[in-house]
């Protein structure tokens, strides 16, 4: 390897440095690229340190390129876009026709596959295949054509097309509704029963938790009769739907189930997270007609769900009454 290629930065490195200057911000800049704000600062610092120069001038609450980093970002900007067509162009070359889709396994269960066959009557000689993983997903390596992500809107890319963005409120089965004593009227009645929680052991998703919707609704002391958790947001959904407890319900992803009465909400009060669901094309697809289609096709689905999505609150079942003898 030539000694000038060796001395090249990590391409992580460019990479965070890139979105740090377009951004302007660590903190957005690490939620795009999914990493923490220390670790990118690092990285930063690192990078600087490798070319004895100062790319940021740091300021309270406000992060500026210095005219050395302002010269470097446009060349590396222009290198990672340079970097990534070619990529995407010998990829698309070389792998299977069709669509690849890249979103969590919970929206892919929940939402994508249940309309799927709305996508494949409009466009049956399109085919799709659905790449269902949590981590992220690079898209600039050629691979996947569109990605559906979940992200604050401040860190969306330039292009995504947002679909909708996300209310929670308690919903359970209306078996489970129906027992003695399962009454759920009010907030405070959810101490009578077991919570269904997504195991978030790091913290980084308090918008998805139970102690933010009890804290919004004046029961952040609440004690419920237990808990489970589960690692995937449609294992709570399953468990919900078995009668085994109360999941925090995500709208529109848990819509379907509420209009078809398997879940129902027992009282309206939401709770609004600070994300939202985006179609992201990846560069090598954005000239393909029938990305294009399913792009547009996932818009007007978010379109006719947000409609329907407003789903009115439903009473909680009448418990069974014993018989008398």
């Amino acid at each position: 390897m030539h000694k000038a290629l060796r001395q090249l930065p990590s391409l992580d490195f460019l990479k965070g440095f890139e979105a740090a200057g377009r951004l302007l911000s660590f903190t957005r800049a690490a939620e795009e690229l999914f990493v923490t704000q220390s670790a990118l600062s690092r990285q930063i610092q690192a990078l600087e340190a490798a070319l004895g120069v100062a790319l940021f001038t740091r300021r309270h609450r406000a992060l500026a390129l210095t005219s050395s980093g302002q010269a470097f970002h446009r060349e590396v900007t222009a290198l990672l876009n340079g970097l990534a067509a070619a990529v995407g162009s010998v990829r698309g070359a070389s792998r299977a026709p069709g669509l690849a889709l890249s979103t969590t396994v919970s929206f892919a269960s929940l939402w994508i596959i249940p309309r799927l066959s709305s996508f494949r009557s409009l466009c049956p000689d399109v085919e799709v295949f659905v790449s269902a993983d949590d981590r992220l997903v690079d898209l600039a390596r050629g691979d996947v054509d569109v990605a559906i992500r979940y992200l604050a809107d401040a860190v969306a890319p330039e292009g995504a097309v947002r679909l909708f963005g996300e209310r929670m409120l308690p919903v359970a089965s209306p078996a489970l509704l129906r027992r003695a004593g399962a009454r759920l009227a009010r907030p405070s009645d959810l101490a009578r029963h077991v919570l269904l929680h997504l195991d978030d052991p790091d913290g980084g998703m308090p918008w998805l938790d139970w102690r933010s919707w009890l804290a919004a609704n004046g029961e952040a002391g609440l004690k419920p009769a237990g808990a489970l958790r589960f690692k995937l947001y449609d294992q709570v959904i399953q468990a919900a739907l078995d009668g085994q407890g109360v999941a925090l319900g995500r709208v529109p992803l848990v819509s379907g189930l509420l209009r078809a009465g398997r879940l129902v909400a027992p009282f309206p009060r939401r709770f609004e997270s600070a994300r939202g669901y985006f179609a992201v094309v990846a560069p090598h697809a954005r000239e393909r007609p029938d990305v294009t289609a399913f792009v547009e096709w996932a818009r007007a689905e978010a379109t006719r769900e947000l409609r329907l999505a407003d789903v009115p609150a439903k009473a909680a079942p009448a418990p069974r009454r014993a018989r008398a003898r």
